[in-house]
């Protein structure tokens, strides 16, 4: 008892942790070392004997005076123990330079060696802010186009065939040349994180520089801003981006000269909610925030016997572009759109009316919990801006929402401030880690990027990117025998960690690449069990959707070892096919979810109402009888509306719920499956109960309840600033 009373006084000791983070214990280290330490000289049976003595002499002069100076006297050992534990602290200098970065601007001298012309480009989305850059682009000797998505790349690359400007094409996973010999073009249209900064050129373009602020790519835009070799610079965004990029060219030396747009065409925001599907018309869009709304909102638009398109994120890009082409077609019956956030770029569609069917969004957040919060300001514009857009058949947009209680707050989403982008992304290079490896040669990679991470400084322009799926890819291939740059090749792979069919794939292609055996077309064919038929329900869409994300990573990956993965060409045109077979499954949307509500208990399929569109109040009442058994979906409680107002407010007070918490056993159906999909929390509906069970305690409401309600559920439910 004695030892550890004066342990826990050696931890304690300001002096002690002082000498701990100058020997590069930081508060999380040292208590971890501590631990050790502690479990070490407590349980274990051969303490060397000079501890011995020392611990010795500190219990016997406690015994006799107060002397809290002798429990400095085990520092050594513990800096000793701390350093068996955690190697890199004998060369932590060494790492601490390695992590250094403060001056991002220094990673690229060729861009540095000369005087760079820096133009942004600012206006909302419609404003030719980028088909401005992009006619410089054009008319340069030689250029570069960096964008955020394959779409918009092939976009440019074909516009600049089309204008006999020969350009290649360059994405992760595949590289295209304009010239029969494969002699490389001098102009470039490419996937952002695919641009060269070693490579001259006159003119570079990069697309949406917001995205600088994006925690998981936003790296990808500060190495092109600050590396790429090019005389002009012309960089395409939101307002809210400009401070930063002055500021980051301050760093550099260079000055930005600002071009601002306006919207060509003009947009309105309806006085009115869509309300009922009943009311759609043709150039229509309605954007949903998951694939449960998507399929349900689809069915029902076709059960009024309309036809429509659809697009969401994990169609292949060939689906999006044939699903674009046949909304945007005057002659094809397909006059509505159903379509999640993946409109916002990338796509030119001939849309009148962008209608929100729900203007909270489901989001993971840092930690890696479901969470559901308002559209952001940014994020309303860019998806609003969809409409009208100039020089297709409608001269002006328009915007609204399905019901009616979220178009006011719609309203003041739209009218507020773009919150300005304050730092931009960063993320250790293998060069980096290489680096750490040296010094840490036992560290799995994983741990090495969690060093990394811990050590780095940055200053407030910069941000280290998230590398939780750099780290779940490093864990779950860490058994296999690979070198670190070919370890850190596949850790980088960009793939959907949910999808547990590619992950798989991942992990074989990993162990068989290990025994330097090659990737070949048929081993991926009986992997795949190519050829597939097309698909019968939800399930089997999804499936091939799967499918066609591991023809993808197939292909990223011969683009990095050829070697390895010889077979490109050949898993291209079976891409190409299945495809085709995608594009089938969703034309045919409808009947794949009549076939799958009777097998599919997952709620993506349960979840979808024949009531719909149901009223926000309508939804409300039918919660309210699942949790009172009071009346039936048809004949809602007094004051039911009230509550459905106010659902805004409470999503916004408990958006940070976890999935893991949303059980609450003995409540109805609804209740059940709304806590399922995380639309509601333990909390919410202990809320919803309350509310209700006041309200008709106290009868009706007064003639000025309901407004005051809304008004608060709107000054509430506003987004952080």
């Amino acid at each position: 008892g004695e030892v550890l009373k004066n342990l826990n006084k050696f931890y304690k000791r300001k002096e002690i942790q002082r000498l701990g983070a100058e020997n590069g214990l930081d508060a999380r280290l040292f208590h971890q070392a501590f631990i050790s330490f502690r479990k070490y000289i407590m349980e274990s049976n051969s303490v060397s004997a000079d501890l011995h003595i020392i611990l010795n002499d500190i219990c016997c002069d406690a015994g006799k005076i107060s002397l809290p100076g002798h429990v400095d006297d085990l520092f050594p050992f513990f800096l000793r123990h701390a350093k068996q534990i955690f190697p890199m602290l004998d060369c932590m200098d060494d790492l601490r330079k390695i992590s250094d970065l403060r001056l991002p601007p220094n990673w690229y001298p060729e861009a540095r060696a000369i005087q760079r012309k820096i133009i942004f480009h600012s206006g909302p989305t419609n404003s030719g802010k980028t088909y401005h850059a992009i006619q410089r682009f054009l008319s340069a000797k030689s250029g570069i186009y960096c964008g955020p998505l394959k779409l918009l790349a092939h976009e440019i690359f074909q516009k600049s065939n089309d204008a006999n400007v020969p350009c290649d094409l360059v994405t992760g996973e595949e590289r295209v040349y304009a010239n029969e010999d494969a002699r490389q073009a001098p102009h470039i249209a490419c996937t952002i994180e695919m641009c060269s900064t070693n490579t001259p050129y006159q003119v570079a373009v990069i697309d949406e520089i917001q995205m600088i602020r994006d925690p998981a790519r936003g790296w990808a835009w500060t190495r092109a801003l600050l590396g790429l070799c090019a005389e002009e610079i012309h960089v395409c965004g939101e307002a809210a981006a400009i401070d930063l990029v002055t500021e980051l060219m301050y760093t550099t030396g260079e000055e930005v000269e600002v071009r601002n747009y306006e919207r060509l065409t003009p947009l309105t925001v309806l006085d009115y909610a869509l309300e009922s599907l009943d009311n759609l018309r043709p150039g229509d869009c309605i954007v949903c925030f998951s694939k449960n709304d998507i399929y349900s909102v689809s069915r029902q638009i076709e059960a009024r016997g309309l036809e429509c398109a659809v697009i969401y994120g994990s169609l292949p890009p060939g689906t999006k572009l044939e699903q674009a082409k046949k909304f945007n077609d005057p002659a094809d019956p397909c006059k509505i759109l159903v379509a999640t956030d993946a409109i916002g770029m990338g796509l030119n569609l001939c849309i009148k009316r962008i209608i929100f069917n729900s203007i909270m969004k489901p989001n993971i957040n840092e930690k890696g919990e479901k969470e559901i919060d308002l559209i952001t300001t940014s994020q309303a514009l860019q998806i609003s801006g969809r409409a009208g857009r100039f020089g297709s058949s409608f001269k002006q947009g328009e915007v609204t929402t399905m019901h009616r209680d979220d178009l006011p707050q719609l309203k003041e989403i739209l009218s507020e401030t773009v919150q300005p982008v304050k730092a931009a992304g960063l993320h250790p290079t293998a060069e980096q880690i290489e680096m750490f490896a040296y010094h840490l040669p036992d560290a799995t990679l994983s741990n090495l990027i969690d060093i990394f991470v811990s050590l780095s400084q940055v200053d407030g322009l910069y941000f280290v990117c998230n590398i939780d799926d750099f780290k779940f890819l490093a864990d779950m291939i860490q058994h296999i025998p690979l070198n670190l740059r070919s370890r850190y090749v596949f850790c980088t792979a960009p793939l959907n960690r949910k999808e547990p069919f590619v992950c798989t794939t991942l992990l074989k292609f990993a162990r068989q690449f290990s025994r330097n055996e090659p990737l070949t077309f048929d081993w991926l064919c009986r992997h795949t069990k190519w050829p597939l038929a097309p698909p019968k329900n939800i399930k089997e869409l999804m499936h091939l959707e799967a499918v066609h994300d591991v023809f993808d990573l197939y292909l990223w990956l011969s683009y990095r070892f050829m070697d390895m993965f010889p077979d490109a060409a050949l898993v291209r045109d079976i891409q190409k096919q299945l495809d085709d077979i995608i594009q089938i499954g969703v034309c045919n949307i409808t009947k794949l979810i009549r076939a799958s509500q009777p097998t599919v208990a997952s709620g993506a399929i349960a979840a979808m109402s024949e009531e719909f569109p149901l009223s926000r109040t309508a939804r409300d009442s039918r919660l309210i009888s699942a949790l009172q058994g009071a009346k039936p979906p048809g004949q809602p409680p007094k004051g039911t509306e009230a509550l459905g107002e106010r659902r805004g407010k409470s999503l916004k007070g408990h958006r940070s719920a976890r999935r893991e918490d949303l059980k609450i056993p003995g409540h109805g159906s609804l209740a059940d499956r709304l806590l399922r999909e995380g639309l509601l929390t333990q909390e919410m509906l202990r809320q919803l109960q309350s509310e209700w069970q006041g309200q008709h305690r106290n009868g009706r409401y007064g003639p000025g309840s309901k407004r005051e309600d809304r008004d608060s559920s709107r000054e509430t439910g506003k987004k952080k600033k």
